[in-house]
C-alpha cells in the first residue's frame, strides 16, 4: 500500500461526503465556522489567528445525512457519525457543549460523539486546535500551549452565539464542557481549573515514563526534554508565563472527560474548587493517561466527580471507528481489545445522564 501524507497518518484528513444511505431520524445539523483568537497565531504553522470550529445540531425530520467520514479522497481511514451539512435546524432552544478534542485529533474525530449528543438534543461546538491537530502542521507551540486551547473554546462559542442562523436555537444559559485526552485538560482549564505546568514538569521528571510524558504517537519527535527547552524559548516564555491565568468560560454547569490527560499539572485544590458536576470515563488498560494519575486523582480531588472504569478499553479506544483500510494503515490507533462501540455506547450514555441531569 503507498505511503499516506504524514498529516493524514495523524488522524483527520478529510474530503466530500459520497453518496451513502441516509441515517434514521432524528437528524443531525452540521455547519462550520472560523473563530479568531491571538494565541491561535502563535501555535498555528502559518501563523494564522483562525480557529476552525464545527456544530453540530438537532435538524429538521427529512434531511438526508451523509457519513462523516476521515481520510484521504477515496481512503476512508474511519467513520465518525453522520450529518446533514447545513441543514435546517430543528425548533427550540438547545443546551450547549464545548468539545475539545485529543493531542493531534480534530472535531471530525469526535463526531461520534458529538452527532449522538446532537441527535438527543443538544448544540454541539468542536474545534480544531491550531497546531495541535490531524488536518494541519503540528507544531511545537501547539503542542506545547495546551492551557490555551480553553481559548480556543472560549472564541468559537462567542462566534456560534454570534452567527444569525444558530442563534435562535442556543440556550446560553445551559452549557457543558467535553474533552478527551489532552481535551480533557483543555476542559478543565475552561471549567477554571488553573494549571501548574512547573508541577507537571516536576512529575515528568520524576516519572518519566509515565504515558503523558513520553512522546506521543501523533508527534512522536517532541520528548518530554524537547518540550522543556522549546517552553524556554523567547518565543514562547511570555506564553507559558501565562498558563496559570483563569481561563474559564462562564455559565458552565457540567463537565465530562473521557480518558483525560495531563492532570498532573493541577494541584487537587484547583481540581476540589470546581463546582460544577464532573463525569470521567477512562479505560482501566489506559497507557497513555493511565487512570491511577489522572482520572481517579480528579476523583479523590472533587466530591462532584464520578469516575467511571471501562474494562480492557485503552486509550485510543474513544477515537472514531476505524475501516479495514484504517486498521491496515494507522495500526496501533486502531487496535482494541474491547468492543469499540460498546466503549463508544457507554460514554454517550454517561454524558447523556449527566448532562439531562444538569442542562435539562
Amino acid at each position: 500500500m503507498r505511503a499516506l501524507p504524514y498529516a493524514c497518518l495523524l488522524l483527520s484528513c478529510l474530503f466530500a461526503p459520497q453518496a451513502w444511505a441516509s441515517a434514521p431520524s432524528p437528524a443531525v445539523g452540521e455547519t462550520h465556522g472560523v473563530a479568531h483568537t491571538p494565541s491561535a497565531a502563535v501555535r498555528d504553522a502559518g501563523h494564522s489567528d483562525a480557529v476552525r470550529y464545527t456544530v453540530w445540531y438537532p435538524a429538521q425530520p427529512g434531511v438526508e445525512d451523509q457519513p462523516l467520514a476521515i481520510g484521504p479522497p477515496g481512503e476512508v481511514l474511519f467513520v465518525a457519525g453522520t450529518s446533514a451539512v447545513d441543514a435546517p435546524a430543528r425548533p427550540g432552544r438547545w443546551p450547549v457543549l464545548l468539545l475539545s478534542h485529543g493531542n493531534g485529533g480534530s472535531a471530525r474525530m469526535m463526531g461520534w460523539f458529538g452527532t449522538a449528543l446532537a441527535r438527543a438534543g443538544y448544540v454541539v461546538v468542536a474545534v480544531d486546535h491550531p497546531g495541535n491537530n490531524g488536518v494541519d502542521a503540528m507544531t511545537e507551540a501547539g503542542s506545547i500551549l495546551m492551557w490555551n486551547r480553553a481559548d480556543d473554546l472560549a472564541v468559537a462559542w462567542a462566534a456560534v452565539q454570534a452567527d444569525p442562523t444558530l442563534a435562535p436555537h442556543l440556550d446560553a444559559g445551559r452549557v457543558g464542557l467535553v474533552g478527551y485526552s489532552a481535551g480533557g485538560f483543555t476542559a478543565l482549564v475552561a471549567a477554571g481549573a488553573r494549571p501548574d505546568m512547573s508541577r507537571l514538569a516536576a512529575y515528568c521528571k520524576a516519572s518519566p515514563k509515565d504515558g503523558v510524558c513520553l512522546p506521543q504517537a501523533e508527534n512522536p519527535e517532541l520528548t518530554f526534554e524537547r518540550r522543556m527547552a522549546a517552553a524556554a524559548t523567547p518565543e514562547l516564555t511570555p506564553w507559558v508565563a501565562k498558563s496559570g491565568a483563569d481561563r474559564r468560560i462562564p455559565g458552565v454547569r457540567a463537565v465530562f472527560l473521557m480518558a483525560p490527560a495531563m492532570v498532573q499539572a493541577f494541584e487537587p485544590a484547583e481540581l476540589a474548587q470546581l463546582h460544577a458536576p464532573l463525569s470521567v470515563v477512562v479505560g482501566e488498560a489506559d497507557a497513555i493517561a493511565s487512570p491511577a494519575t489522572n482520572s481517579k486523582v480528579i476523583a479523590e480531588a472533587n466530591d462532584n466527580a464520578r469516575v467511571q472504569v471501562l474494562s480492557l478499553v485503552g486509550h485510543y479506544d474513544f477515537l472514531a471507528e476505524c475501516t479495514e483500510l484504517g486498521r491496515n494503515v494507522v495500526g496501533a490507533l486502531c487496535e482494541v481489545k474491547a468492543d469499540k462501540a460498546g466503549t463508544h455506547r457507554a460514554a454517550i450514555e454517561e454524558a447523556r445522564s449527566l448532562f439531562d441531569a444538569a442542562l435539562r
